[in-house]
């Protein structure tokens, strides 16, 4: 089996029942959907695998140990090392958990300047997982989609070493969602006139 399928594997055991907030999908189809999104500009595996990866830490209870002992079972140890360095990059680290004495707002910019000085093949990870979630959430919640694209906005200020023709599209899906946004409440604003 290649590299890449197995780690698939792994990621999608390790989301286990999960499932994609709005659509209801297994959770998978979105590192699937991130991967393949970076695909289109880089063939480097330790890039892809940690797209595959990158919630893992976040939302499984998969421990940085356990991930650092499968990644060097199915990888060399360079590409095992950086997988898992560019893993821990896009894994948030100002929860609420650990700063509950700071607002979300808080804990997004100090991520957004955290990742600012990620990894440059992190931040282009992050660019497809902005493109990925962007219209999703746009489409589904507008709400919380006004908040999204402000972090998303805010992010791109600060992550700007990646991949350039990724980050344009990022620019872009954040641009097309406030429209999305803007259109929407115009239209309601106007129905109640």
């Amino acid at each position: 089996m290649e590299v890449l399928e197995k780690v698939r594997h792994y990621a999608a055991e390790a989301h286990g029942e999960q499932t994609r907030k709005y659509s209801g999908l297994p959770y998978i189809v979105h590192p699937v959907a991130v991967m393949n999104l970076c695909r289109e500009y880089t063939d480097n595996n330790a890039v892809l695998a940690a797209a595959l990866l990158h919630d893992v830490l976040e939302d499984t209870p998969v421990t940085p140990h356990q991930l650092m002992e499968y990644l060097h079972t199915v990888m060399d140890k360079q590409e095992a090392d950086l997988t898992y360095r560019l893993v821990k990059d896009l894994t948030d680290e100002f929860t609420k958990e650990a700063y509950p004495h700071l607002n979300r707002k808080k804990r997004r910019h100090r991520e957004a300047e955290r990742l600012g000085k990620a990894d440059p093949l992190a931040q282009t990870i992050k660019y497809a997982d902005l493109i990925d979630n962007c219209l999703d959430i746009v489409q589904h919640d507008k709400p919380f989609g006004k908040i999204f694209v402000h972090e998303s906005a805010t992010l791109l200020e600060h992550m700007k070493n990646g991949d350039q023709q990724l980050y344009q599209r990022a620019c872009e899906a954040v641009a097309e969602s406030k429209k999305v946004l803007k259109d929407y409440y115009n239209q309601r604003s106007a129905s109640n006139t």
